[in-house]
């Protein structure tokens, strides 16, 4: 069985208390056991993960594009956070292991402060989600699970 690999970004360890307006009130376990159950639904294991810090994210990526390279790996879900909107590392990182790829943000970015308009994670994801809440991350792994079937 393939696994997917969800990694999430900055402040994202904060969820269910930072901002909720914006966020929500569920935190990060709880999105765990969603993607957990959506995981088992379309036949994947769950490999979830979060750090504060830009290196480990990279590690990470570097980890998984070996993983990917293998065929263990269906492929990573990003939330990158704050990091979306500066890191150049993390859009090298992506680029060069070609792993397959859904950057996802909670919030709808574009309707949020102009500084959260530009990504450098998206010209190097296979696709984009936001604004759809912590479901998107569910969302995301069905879409990761449809490219498989198609050979994306």
């Amino acid at each position: 069985m393939k696994t997917i690999l969800v990694l999430n970004g900055p402040n994202l360890n904060l969820l269910g208390t930072r901002e909720p307006q914006v966020y929500g009130s569920q935190n990060l376990a709880d999105v765990q056991a969603l993607c957990d159950g959506a995981c088992d639904a379309n036949g994947f294991d769950l490999d979830f993960r979060q750090s504060n810090h830009e290196g480990e994210l990279v590690d990470w990526i570097h980890e998984a594009g070996r993983l990917h390279a293998d065929g263990t790996l269906a492929g990573v879900i990003l939330n990158a956070g704050a990091y979306t909107h500066t890191s150049v590392a993390l859009h090298d990182a992506i680029k060069g292991t070609g792993v397959t790829l859904i950057e996802l943000h909670i919030s709808n970015v574009f309707a949020r402060e102009a500084f959260r308009h530009h990504s450098y994670i998206s010209p190097v994801a296979k696709a984009v989600m936001c604004g759809f809440g912590v479901n998107g991350y569910a969302l995301a792994i069905a879409a990761l699970a449809a490219m498989q079937t198609k050979g994306a």
